[in-house]
């Protein structure tokens, strides 16, 4: 069994598990950790997480931010000089974008029931241009059910690494792991 194969069934029997009622935004968010080289497979096996999901009697809706980079980037009114001349795209510029993607992801976590996983994936391609950690952070007002995201990275010790270049950071997220079909609470 694979990596990847491990996180699926680590997966399926957490997800199955009855969810807690009452939890604040930051306690409803579970981080599948895999390591980055597995980003395409991971990819391939999405649909056996949602049927697991499914299955445990869960709504599912997978958002994938692969893409939002550039698509918010072209709709920019200065794009062009942003490509011309990189430090124009300065850190208040770069909250912009993270606003964005709240403004995205918030509207369909709010939808989505108590019962249901919104998942996150390619979260890979914010790698420099927003952390992962303050999106999150971010979208915890607006999580009823589940938010989970796909994290290309490594958890150790109670912290989180995004693709093993950030250091650590504590999170209260729940991660999910592959190691021996584990998860730790």
């Amino acid at each position: 069994m694979n990596h990847i194969e491990a996180l699926v069934k680590a997966w399926s029997s957490h997800v199955a598990i009855p969810w807690a009622a009452g939890l604040s935004g930051g306690e409803k968010v579970w981080f599948c950790v895999y390591d980055k080289a597995d980003e395409r497979r991971l990819r391939l096996h999405l649909p056996e997480f949602e049927g697991a999901a499914k299955k445990a009697g869960h709504g599912w809706e997978s958002i994938d931010l692969t893409d939002s980079f550039a698509t918010w980037m072209a709709a920019e009114e200065y794009r062009d000089s942003f490509f011309e001349e990189p430090s124009h795209l300065t850190e208040a510029k770069l909250l912009d974008f993270r606003d964005w993607l709240v403004a995205l992801v918030s509207p369909r976590l709010e939808r989505a029931g108590e019962a249901d996983a919104v998942a996150l994936t390619g979260v890979s391609s914010l790698f420099g241009f927003v952390k992962v950690s303050e999106l999150v952070g971010a979208l915890e007002p607006s999580i009823r059910g589940r938010l989970v995201v796909f994290f290309p990275g490594g958890y150790e010790n109670g912290n989180y690494r995004f693709l093993d270049a950030h250091d650590g950071w504590s999170y209260r997220a729940v991660p999910i792991l592959a190691s021996e079909g584990a998860f730790a609470s």
